[in-house]
């Protein structure tokens, strides 16, 4: 197989230096020009991102007629991940995605369905210089290359129903929360008291995903901004890990989350007193619910300007299903320019992964003060680790988790002992 591709290639090679035409390349930027051309684009099904996107495409397509791009929703499914791995087996994936997980991209690669953007001439440097290079570190690839640029995240933080935590004798403007016994102490009171059916409704189903909005917050602000896993070992399997792990079982074991799906938004319908969210939350919670946010508790308390939590991003990748490369990767730089990421905030609400976010914007936050704690708490972000095999490793990590955490049936020190082995084989595979 490896023979016949080499074989392969070297005959393209001979035909494009023989016929000398524009755009005969295999993608990037480099070894050969990039082709232009029509290219079709998915965005999410959230409905202000679909009016974010149907702008930026109609922007794009007035001053490009000879490389329209055609956008639409990502077909339904499972999940979006399912639904793009599906895309990428039949060979018809579209150029670019705008709804792209950081945990499938390693899946996607193995599939051979991303190009790296280092193979554009500026793909390296565009992708540092608007996220920072701190921040483009975490979605690098284990061979150095990008083959996600991130777009934007929703740090999320604790919504907390003022009238519930008002109606409990708690102080609702500055509720003592930041510590892990203060936290206790608050969610049972506030069930006790306050009208909430439980204190706060983490999923306690099996998506792989779930980790993200209970566990791993808490882990990343514990450990002062470590990931799940770091130079291919995890990390978890420690004081901090163990800390967070009790701190869940407790939850559970007081009766203070529920360990069986709610059919609905608990927050919103005013079951739970308190969510793990992001600011995407703000729009939808309205004027539904009296809230107010503080960041994820600690276990002895933290300053809120120290604190870090789980990214929630959303990534962008070329897809080498993609014929007219060159268009994709132009129009997804015009898509993430400062006037684009802009236009973005301004419709979601969501912050774009950029370096001078505060700054560039700051017009929007005196204005939206309700997002300014989200701003500045995008700056002390963490994001999935970008290693081989990130979905099943998620999904193991998942099911110990419930099996312990949720429903104790096993101890969690010795979970995190077994799943530390769990992650280190996954990635291994």
């Amino acid at each position: 197989m490896a023979r016949m591709r080499t074989f392969t290639a070297a005959v393209a090679a001979l035909a494009c230096t023989a016929l000398i035409t524009a755009g005969c390349s295999s993608g990037g930027g480099k070894g050969g020009q990039a082709k232009t051309g029509p290219i079709k684009i998915w965005y999410s099904n959230n409905a202000q991102e679909v009016t974010w996107g149907k702008a930026t495409v109609a922007a794009w397509n007035k001053d490009h007629p000879d490389q329209q791009v055609s956008g639409e929703e990502i077909p339904a499914g499972s999940s979006s991940e399912e639904v793009i791995g599906a895309a990428i087996a039949a060979g018809n994936a579209p150029c670019l995605v705008f709804n792209g997980s950081p945990s499938a991209i390693s899946g996607w690669v193995k599939q051979g369905g991303l190009v790296p953007l280092n193979d554009f001439a500026d793909g390296a440097s565009y992708v540092e210089q608007r996220s920072g290079a701190a921040v483009a570190a975490q979605y690098k690839s284990s061979d150095g290359k990008y083959y996600q640029l991130p777009w934007k995240s929703n740090p999320v933080m604790i919504f907390y129903n003022k009238d519930m935590f008002k109606a409990a004798g708690l102080d609702a403007d500055h509720p003592a929360l930041s510590t892990y016994s203060d936290f206790l102490a608050a969610a049972q009171k506030v069930t006790a008291a306050g009208g909430a059916q439980y204190a706060i409704a983490p999923a306690p189903t099996n998506e792989f995903f779930q980790n993200w909005f209970d566990f791993y917050p808490l882990y990343i602000a514990q450990s002062g901004g470590k990931a799940l896993v770091d130079n291919g070992k995890a990390t978890f399997d420690d004081p901090d890990g163990q800390a967070v792990a009790d701190f869940w079982s407790q939850i559970y074991a007081k009766g203070l989350a529920p360990k069986e799906k709610y059919n609905g938004d608990a927050f919103a319908d005013k079951k739970a007193a308190m969510a793990i969210v992001g600011p995407w939350a703000i729009a939808v919670y309205g004027t539904k619910v009296n809230w107010g946010a503080v960041p994820v508790p600690t276990a002895t308390g933290m300053p809120a300007d120290q604190i870090h939590t789980f990214a929630d991003s959303k990534t962008v990748s070329v897809f080498s299903a993609c014929k007219n490369r060159q268009t994709a990767w132009d129009f997804l730089k015009f898509a993430t320019n400062q006037d684009n990421d802009g236009a973005l905030l301004n419709t979601t609400g969501q912050m774009p992964l950029r370096a001078d976010l505060s700054t560039v914007y700051a017009s929007y936050f005196t204005a939206h003060p309700a997002y300014t704690q989200f701003a500045q708490q995008a700056a002390r972000t963490v994001d999935v680790p970008n290693v081989a095999n990130g979905v099943a490793m998620w999904q193991d990590f998942r099911n110990g988790y419930l099996k312990s955490v949720v429903f104790g049936q096993q101890p969690t020190g010795q979970w995190l002992k077994d799943a530390a082995g769990t992650v280190a084989s996954d990635i291994a595979k």
